[in-house]
Formats: structure tokens, C-alpha cells, sequence
């Protein structure tokens, strides 16, 4: 079922699916871009600006995520308020500002702030976008076109470190920053040029305060939100902790440095499987079951490959491969469920879709970044830390998605 007559887009008006999708998934793609082609200039930073500490480089992803998670909060109410195009292009242009911030960063501060500055303007396409999708889709729909997104958006994560590696090799770790610039631009012209505006005038919310926390109040009461969303946070939460020791695991761990970027498209291109298979069945089974047998699954692997690295028994023929596909996993796990999650979490908030995309975003990324920042920091040469926190947080959400409903 779409919601046409509620977004008031008509058919005429209405990009092709596929072109749909696929500018979805570029929007999206811009921000994974903006983490995983950081990944192979992470040791370069820390030469560069934090010698003393390398494992603070690490911040700059936490801090673009921690940026992001701040400004979800009001990208969501803006574009209730202005429309979806203006407010992503809004966001788009405080991105590049970020971005061409930290073209001309001295200091490990510097960089930080700009990093936080890119992760407020990038809330924009990540949180209007699903909003987007809310007004023209539902339900089963909206998660199976959700899943479509992720499929086509996960090649650009999968290459993203073989292209930040190629542009560091000519440009040195600023030149990634003016990538982003690029990728921003390519969006935020595909967007204005192409898509019609799913938010009529006369269904705007003004940004009055009255308004705004009646539409807060009924987000934060809606039990099948909140559950929705504490799920999300522990998704995001284990998914952070990975990719943010990702680099020194591969590289240090497992001395696999110099092809780091290349086992990383592979572990994205194998996991992507996952949002083939949602897409495939979520109308059959329900968003629900699927998201809750992907966890179940996830708790399972990562105890047994914890008990396996813990007692000492795999040989070292053997530690890099079961390591691999551990990590491949936690990756599936995400294709599977933050598509079904998000359309949860929005099933019945259609009429207020950017202001519950706005916290529901908000709360799972801030309190992600607060699992995934200590998980990092906590990095000891070994996976130990980031398999245990996955298995909590796995195990925490299947307990959770007992008591959902579609």
C-alpha cells in the first residue's frame, strides 16, 4: 500500500523505482562513504596528529557518528516543517563545510570538530531520506524498499577503503575529504534535479514548540517505538564497536595491513547477502521474525567463536579465517535488521514521519556511539572486546524483540 494521496505526489510526478532506489541508496552510500574510506587514513592521522596516543584517531569516526546522532535531532522537525529536498540540501551544505574544514585541520582537535560539524549536516539525507520513503510507502513495502537501498548502497562501503587508499596514496588523508565533497555535490543535485517534493505546503508542521513536543510526546510514548529503537541502538552499538577497531584488527591483530581495504569489500560484499535475502522475504515472513532469527543467529555465532578464541583452541592457520567470518556476520546481521527495524519504528507514525525518524535516529546513534566508543578504546590487540560487546548487545536484542509486534 503507498500513502500517495497523503504525500501528494502524484504518479506522473514520481521517480521510476529504480531510480528511486537507487538515489536512496547514494544518499545513504555518502555517509558510509564518510566513515569506511576513513578507515585506511586512520594510521596516518595518528602519525600525523597523535603520536603519543594512536588509539585516539579512532575518534574521528565515534566523532563524526556522535555529530550525526546530534543532529538528527532536528533534521527530522525541520523537514517536517520546510519540506524534504530544502532540508537536505541544506544538510548537504553544512557537510561540505565540515569537509573542507578538515582539508585545512592542524590538530587532532581540529580535525574532531570538523568531523563533528560533517556528522551534523550528514543527518540530514540519513534521517530525511527514511522520511522520505515514509511518505510515499508502508509496512512490509517500505522495509522490502529499505532493504533494496541497503543492497545497492553496501557496494559503496565494500570499496570505500580501496578508494580512500587510492586517494591517499596520490593525496595524503586530506584528499579524502575533498572526496566527500564530490559525493556530496553528486547527491545533492540528483536529489533537486530529479525528485519530486513528497511533503506538500499544506501538510507541513510549523516549528513551533507546542506542536513539536505534542509530536515528541506521542514518539517517546509509542511503546513499539521505544522498543523498536533501544533494538536499533544495540544493533548500531555492536556494529560501531566492529568498525571502529576494524583497521587495528585486521592490521595489527592479524597482520593483514596492506590488504586491510581489500578483506574489508570482501566482508561487505559477503554480508550484503543479507539484504538480499530481507528484501526477498520480509513480505512473507514479517519484519519482525526475520530481524528476531538474525539475532538469535548472531548471539549464537558470537559465543561460540568467543568460547573458541578464549580457551586457546584454534590454531593460527585458523584465527583469521573464524575471525573473518565472525565479522561478516555481525555486517549480515545489519542487512537484515535495520531495514525491518526502521520500518517498525515507523509503521504508525506516517503523519509526524520526520520527527520520529529524528529521535528514533537521535536515541540509537548518541546512545551507540556510548557502546561503540569505550568498545574501540578498549581495542588490546586481541577481538576480545568487540566479540563480547556483540554478544551482549545481541543477546540483549533478542530478549527485546520478543515483545514486538509487526
Amino acid at each position: 500500500m503507498t500513502d500517495l494521496a497523503f504525500a501528494g505526489v502524484t504518479p506522473q510526478r514520481r521517480l521510476p523505482l529504480p531510480e528511486f532506489i537507487a538515489m536512496l541508496a547514494f544518499l545513504f552510500a555518502t555517509i558510509a562513504f564518510s566513515m569506511d574510506a576513513m578507515l585506511p587514513a586512520l594510521p596516518e592521522i595518528a602519525e600525523s596528529l597523535t603520536p603519543d596516543n594512536v588509539n585516539r584517531a579512532q575518534l574521528i569516526l565515534t566523532g563524526f557518528m556522535a555529530g550525526m546522532g546530534l543532529g538528527t535531532l532536528f533534521a527530522g522537525p525541520i523537514s517536517d516543517a520546510l519540506g524534504r529536498k530544502r532540508t537536505i540540501t541544506m544538510g548537504f551544505a553544512i557537510y561540505v563545510a565540515g569537509a573542507i574544514w578538515a582539508v585545512y585541520a592542524d590538530s587532532l582537535e581540529s580535525l574532531l570538530l570538523a568531523r563533528f560539524v560533517q556528522g551534523l549536516g550528514a543527518a540530514a539525507p540519513r534521517i530525511v531520506g527514511l522520511a522520505l520513503v515514509r511518505d510515499l510507502y508502508e509496512g512490509r513495502e517500505m522495509a522490502r524498499i529499505t532493504s533494496f537501498v541497503m543492497m545497492i548502497f553496501i557496494m559503496i562501503p565494500a570499496i570505500a577503503p580501496t578508494i580512500g587508499a587510492g586517494i591517499i596514496a596520490v593525496a595524503g588523508w586530506h584528499g579524502v575529504f575533498l572526496a566527500f565533497v564530490g559525493f556530496a555535490l553528486i547527491g545533492g543535485l540528483w536529489l533537486n534535479i530529479r525528485q519530486a517534493e513528497t511533503l506538500p505546503p499544506e501538510l507541513r508542521r510549523p516549528l513551533q514548540f507546542t506542536p513539536l513536543l505534542a509530536a515528541a510526546k506521542e514518539v517517546l510514548s509509542d511503546r513499539q517505538v521505544m522498543m523498536t529503537t533501544l533494538v536499533l541502538t544495540l544493533g548500531f552499538g555492536q556494529m560501531f564497536g566492529l568498525l571502529s577497531s576494524a583497521q587495528q584488527l585486521f592490521g595489527e591483530t592479524y597482520g593483514k595491513g596492506e590488504s586491510f581495504h581489500l578483506w574489508f569489500a570482501a566482508m561487505a560484499l559477503l554480508s550484503g547477502s543479507g539484504t538480499v535475502l530481507n528484501a526477498t522475504f520480509v513480505i512473507r515472513f514479517g519484519m519482525r521474525r526475520i530481524a528476531k532469527w538474525a539475532y538469535v543467529m548472531q548471539t549464537i555465532v558470537s559465543a561460540t567463536v568467543l568460547t573458541l578464541l578464549l580457551s586457546g583452541v584454534l590454531p593460527p592457520a585458523l584465527q583469521f579465517p573464524v575471525f573473518f567470518f565472525w565479522a561478516v556476520s555481525v555486517f549480515f546481521m545489519a542487512g537484515v535488521t535495520f531495514g525491518n527495524l526502521n520500518a517498525l519504528a515507523l509503521q504508525r507514525m506516517g503523519h509526524i514521519a520526520g520527527m520520529a525518524a529524528s529521535i528514533i535516529a537521535a536515541i540509537s546513534t548518541l546512545c551507540a556511539v556510548m557502546i561503540a566508543a569505550p568498545v574501540g578504546l578498549m581495542y588490546d590487540g586481541t577481538a576480545i572486546p568487540a566479540m563480547t560487546a556483540t554478544l551482549i548487545c545481541s543477546g540483549l536484542a533478542w530478549f527485546l524483540m520478543r515483545h514486538l509486534r509487526d
